[in-house]
């Protein structure tokens, strides 16, 4: 820090630090604000301290002491004309409202946040958590048999929060020259409905346990798919798949689920595929460049949590795909 030329990373490392250190705060606080509502009440328009102390049941001071701390976070910013005590969304507000699915995925954090009071004990035992509370069919003996409000919350979570992975998944690979989709463990059916208005010649079908297929079929009513896709309810581990794909996807099922599981699932999809069919896999990874704190940081101990699985590096992936005889991977 007292050198010139090395002053600038000294001073960046410290910030990035110190973003380390306090980033339990930051989450925190972008936690109040979905909570309550915020970036909601903000979406027509900037709105006084007072107004929002009101709305959002706050003492002034308190909700003045929320909007400061959520502008420093690119949430919210100060609005109005000088003197006014306004604020309005910030870039990442509006990108959160403009994403329902993210917001669902910080409330459910609330678990994981208990899990991780005391991380080492996390990390030094194997025991039911709140979070594997939370996703049941992680430790059921008999996963086919959950219903009602065993899965309703965490089904609701992953259809909310596949509206912004699928526009990926589908933007990094055509469908267009396949006829039938398989979506394994594919929850509501979010994603094969998406694929289904992007390419409308394509058939579907997505295998999920029988009372989330029942929520898909519900989906495909109620979007008018019904005469293209088909939900089917099973146990992946028990009942043999559909046949007729020549596709199949696995997008985010494979990290969720440990070594011996996860080539059942891959030696399950190479034989309901039709000969020279394809299987699509769409997951956060270990070891991808420039996103280390996502597969190795986050899902690394958000997948310990949960009691189940782990992230792969795209290399394991690619040689458990080879066991499970797929040819030619990329």
């Amino acid at each position: 820090a007292r050198f010139p030329l090395t002053r600038p990373m000294a001073r960046r490392q410290a910030g990035e630090l110190f973003n380390l250190t306090a980033g339990f705060v930051y989450s925190q606080i972008l936690y109040a604000c979905i909570d309550a509502g915020l970036f909601e009440r903000l979406q027509d328009g900037p709105q006084s301290v007072d107004a929002l102390a009101t709305a959002l049941d706050l003492p002034p001071e308190r909700c003045r002491c929320l909007l400061r701390a959520a502008t420093a976070l690119g949430l919210t910013q100060r609005r109005g004309a000088k003197g006014q005590d306004a604020y309005g969304l910030g870039m990442r507000g509006a990108a959160l409202l403009g994403n329902p699915g993210v917001g669902a995925m910080v409330r459910h954090h609330a678990r994981l946040y208990a899990d991780l009071r005391d991380p080492l004990a996390l990390l030094r035992q194997d025991q039911a958590t709140a979070l594997s509370d939370y996703w049941p069919y992680a430790r059921s003996a008999d996963p086919s048999t959950l219903a009602g409000a065993a899965i309703d919350e965490y089904s609701a979570l992953m259809a909310e929060s596949q509206s912004f992975i699928s526009a990926d998944v589908l933007a990094a690979y055509s469908l267009k020259g396949h006829r039938q989709l398989l979506d394994i463990a594919g929850g509501e059916g979010a994603f094969v409905a998406a694929a289904a208005r992007r390419w409308p010649h394509l058939r579907a079908g997505v295998f999920d346990l029988p009372a989330v297929a029942s929520r898909a079929q519900d989906r495909f009513a109620r979007e008018g798919l019904t005469d293209r896709l088909t939900a089917h309810g099973g146990d992946l581990f028990r009942d043999a798949l559909p046949r007729g794909a020549d596709i199949v996807s696995l997008v985010r099922v494979l990290h969720d689920h440990d070594d011996e599981p996860a080539m059942a699932i891959l030696r399950a999809a190479r034989a309901a595929l039709d000969p020279g069919g394809v299987l699509m896999i769409a997951e956060p990874m270990a070891g991808t460049r420039g996103a280390e704190p996502v597969g190795d940081g986050y899902f690394g101990i958000y997948l310990l949590a949960m009691g189940s699985g782990r992230p792969r590096r795209a290399a394991e992936l690619t040689e458990m795909a080879r066991t499970a005889g797929f040819r030619r991977v990329r």
